[in-house]
């Protein structure tokens, strides 16, 4: 081959590459906005779903001060979403958990009720577990029964969990802070209850002083 065939061949391929970069990007960012539009409704809905008797929910961020601000896009920090009655009274609050499972991370939105100082509500929003088993954390009515009132009650110095929420072997559940795992898919019972003890550790000792900004800040 030809010096001169050799250049125009590279100068081709080069081409191409180029254009085929450009026009992945091109589309990615046209289709960015509906992804993080979808995205959002999604897990407004699951909050609504979490946060029993929430009619009305709201985005907020707690940034690196820990201050509580109304989530906008691009927005760093942790996200804490609240959700209210028709009257506006606040009921919850829900954040996001995740850990590794047995194929994947397990990925859940859960709910804290300030009253009981408890999760009452969890949904797993993401999961790569075997199916069968690891998805048995979606539709076993008695491992769903576990986040009916769990208890996730803060330290006398409110900067951790009084008690940290950990999975137990099934049926030897003693304490109200322990879940009781499904036989059999103990990997995933773990994992959601890693998540959910790591993502309360940090988040609730942040957001338990700022509840009142939450209640006053009802849609």
């Amino acid at each position: 081959m030809s010096a001169n065939k050799s250049t125009a061949m590279i100068a081709t391929l080069g081409f191409v590459t180029a254009l085929s970069g450009f026009l992945i990007v091109t589309v990615y960012q046209a289709t960015k906005p509906a992804i993080e539009e979808n995205k959002r409704l999604a897990i407004q809905k699951t909050v609504l779903e979490v946060i029993k008797g929430a009619t009305a929910d709201k985005h907020f961020i707690i940034n690196e001060k820990g201050e509580l601000l109304e989530a906008a896009p691009g927005m760093k920090g942790i996200n804490v979403y609240a959700g209210y009655d028709a009257q506006g009274k606040l009921l919850g609050v829900a954040a996001e958990g995740s850990a590794q499972g047995y194929s994947g991370p397990v990925d859940t939105i859960y709910a804290y009720t300030p009253t009981c100082k408890c999760i009452t509500g969890i949904k797993v929003i993401k999961q790569t577990e075997t199916p069968g088993l690891g998805d048995k954390t979606i539709t076993d009515k008695a491992f769903v029964a576990n986040f009916e009132h769990l208890e996730a009650k803060l330290d006398a110095a409110g900067k951790a969990l009084a008690n940290a929420i950990v999975a137990v072997k099934h049926g030897s559940k003693q304490n109200p802070w322990e879940i009781d795992a499904i036989s059999g898919a103990t990997i995933s019972s773990k994992a959601i209850a890693k998540g959910l003890n790591g993502s309360a550790q940090d988040v609730l000792p942040k957001v338990v002083p700022l509840l009142s900004q939450i209640e006053g800040a009802k849609p």
